[in-house]
């Protein structure tokens, strides 16, 4: 069964819409914008790469800027969405990125602010 199916029903709106703000974290999406991520990402954000290493909100806009720039070609293909509530402003999001030539299991914690939900930690990690 995929993941996605075990969203509990009251979670599914709450699903899709971190799932739309997750591709333009990411700038999966075409119309991903430098100014998504500022407005998502909340100020103290930092990520754990598939690397392993440790990575600034600083830099991640960076990479976000030059993906937006040059636009990578290939489609990166997502599956196994789920999210789970971690408290009253806090959700996990957990999916399966496939990419060129390596798949990784991804979770992001969103915390929901006055501005709205906000990504505050991130990791990849590569399962193939």
């Amino acid at each position: 069964m995929s993941p996605e199916l075990d969203t509990p029903a009251h979670l599914q709106p709450l699903l899709a819409e971190l799932r739309f703000m997750e591709d333009r974290f990411h700038a999966a999406s075409h119309a991903a914008t430098p100014e998504d991520f500022g407005r998502i990402v909340a100020p103290d954000f930092w990520e754990i790469g598939a690397s392993g290493k440790r990575y600034s909100r600083a830099f991640c806009l960076e990479v976000l800027s030059q993906r937006a720039a040059q636009p990578p070609e290939d489609a990166w293909v997502t599956r196994d969405w789920h999210v789970r509530e971690l408290g009253p402003d806090h959700a996990l999001l957990t999916y399966t990125l496939a990419q060129p030539g390596r798949v990784t299991l991804r979770s992001t914690v969103w915390r929901r602010s006055a501005e709205g939900w906000q990504a505050v930690f991130h990791q990849g990690t590569v399962c193939l």
